[in-house]
């Protein structure tokens, strides 16, 4: 696995004639991921469905601690009931963990169809917060067949499982 100073170095490219899908590099492996419904694009909005062209570290995960997926080699926290992420540009929480029920607009972790059992945080707009340039860009569980996602990257289960042991702090997913 090709690895930067500090970790792996992934690579996302648009599947061809696939424009929410792509194709996740890392070293030898050749993962199907599903993209946002906007496809890939440069000028990420709220809410725009787009995955951010960009180069983001993966600052962390989130995992669900009674579901069957590994456990992640990186900093983590457990998906409790009460976990939610703010996507409401306006509210001081805007694209961070809030506790639910939250006052604003915020995304339940906490999921029954699977796609948050792990998800790893990407550093879209978090570490240098712009308000309505987009929140919640994940690497997360894909929907049956990768239907499209909300702006994130998403692998299949089994997919998910063959490449977590292999992400640390550092990695890096290069949005091409």
């Amino acid at each position: 696995m090709k690895k930067n100073s500090a970790g792996l170095v992934l690579a996302v490219r648009r599947a061809p004639g696939r424009p929410t899908q792509g194709i996740l590099s890392a070293g030898p492996l050749r993962l199907r991921c599903a993209l946002g419904r906007s496809g890939i694009g440069s000028l990420k909005r709220e809410g725009d469905g787009k995955t951010p062209r960009a180069a983001l570290e993966l600052l962390g995960a989130w995992w669900r601690a009674d579901r069957q997926l590994p456990r992640p080699p990186l900093p983590i926290r457990v998906i409790r009931k009460a976990s939610g992420w703010c996507d409401a540009p306006r509210a001081a929480a805007y694209n961070r963990p809030v506790r639910l029920p939250f006052p604003h607009s915020a995304e339940t972790l906490w999921r029954e169809d699977h796609l948050y059992d792990l998800l790893f945080v990407l550093d879209w707009n978090v570490r240098s917060r712009a308000r309505g340039r987009g929140s919640a860009i994940f690497l997360h569980i894909a929907r049956p067949g990768l239907a499209p996602t909300e702006g994130c990257v998403a692998l299949a289960a089994r997919d998910m499982a063959r490449l977590t042991p292999h992400l640390r702090r550092g990695s890096r997913l290069l949005i091409l």
